[in-house]
């Protein structure tokens, strides 16, 4: 069995390890997962399922019928990224999806990667992406790295892939960052940045910034895009639910719960972590 070389956003300080979405059909959406993108069922739930990467758990789905569509002005998630360990891979993904007429909503170019939008049956958005090499990102003076969208040649990858039969995502697929829909980009740098303790690696997109902890160039995106003002979600609506901050760095995990502690802001120990909700409701656990 070959070894697989964590991805570099995995090898910083803090990093995306899993996402919870509630929906409304869980036979459907799970099959898109499975088929479509090639996730694999690592475990089965009274209410849902975990699914993921090579007995790796990133995703888990879980079933309410009662539960209402979030509308698309509502916190929540904008999309789920799953990191490809390599260009290749994206491209062996690209030709299944071709193959299986997979709608694509968008591809773009943002030079520190490139990205492949769409959306599960409920609507949930979904990016696969690959990051170029980290010596080939350019950073500027204040250490926030130089990203932009530019078109990418989805004809040109496709043409990359190679000719064997697809099984399905690779070992070392992982969930690269998540993008999120909030109500106030300051509230969320205040969040993010000041009391989390994730770097702002890029704010000069317009209504969006981009969180990353050991100059990754993000972990967490924040928009708002679709949902300016929006308050806290009410927790019977589908979509996400909640997310895990897993910490390679334990003092960075400590420094946060302080300054959680500090500001008094509501926590419980969960499962080896600390659970909270951000601003806009949405789960998080920050675990070691």
């Amino acid at each position: 069995m070959t070894e697989t070389t964590p991805s570099y956003a995995l090898t910083r300080p803090a990093y995306i390890g899993h996402s919870h979405l509630i929906v409304s059909d869980l036979a459907l959406v799970s099959s898109f997962y499975q088929k479509m993108l090639g996730l694999a069922v690592v475990e089965k739930t009274a209410s849902g399922e975990i699914l993921g990467v090579g007995g790796v758990p990133l995703l888990t789905l879980t079933t309410d019928r009662q539960a209402r569509r979030a509308p698309q002005s509502a916190a929540g998630l904008f999309h789920t990224a799953f990191l490809m360990p390599s260009r290749p891979e994206l491209a062996r993904w690209l030709r299944h999806a071709a193959n299986n007429n997979v709608v694509l909503e968008g591809a773009s170019d943002h030079l520190v990667s490139e990205a492949i939008y769409l959306s599960d049956p409920e609507s949930n958005g979904i990016e696969i992406y690959a990051d170029r090499p980290h010596e080939q990102w350019k950073f500027h003076e204040d250490g926030t790295v130089d990203m932009a969208t530019l078109r990418l040649d989805l004809q040109a990858l496709y043409e990359s892939a190679p000719q064997d039969h697809w099984e399905g995502m690779v070992d070392g697929t992982a969930i690269g960052h998540l993008h999120l829909q909030v109500g106030d980009i300051p509230q969320a740098n205040a969040f993010y940045r000041d009391v989390l303790g994730m770097k702002l690696m890029a704010a000069r997109y317009n209504g969006a910034s981009f969180f990353a902890t050991g100059d990754y160039h993000h972990h967490l995106g924040a928009n708002i895009w679709n949902s300016h003002g929006a308050g806290a979600r009410d927790q019977d609506m589908t979509g996400l639910s909640d997310y895990t901050l897993r910490f390679n760095d334990r003092t960075a995990l400590d420094k946060a719960v302080a300054k959680l502690d500090e500001l008094e802001i509501k926590t419980e120990k969960r499962d080896g972590g600390v659970s909270l909700r951000d601003p806009w409701g949405i789960g998080l656990t920050l675990t070691a």
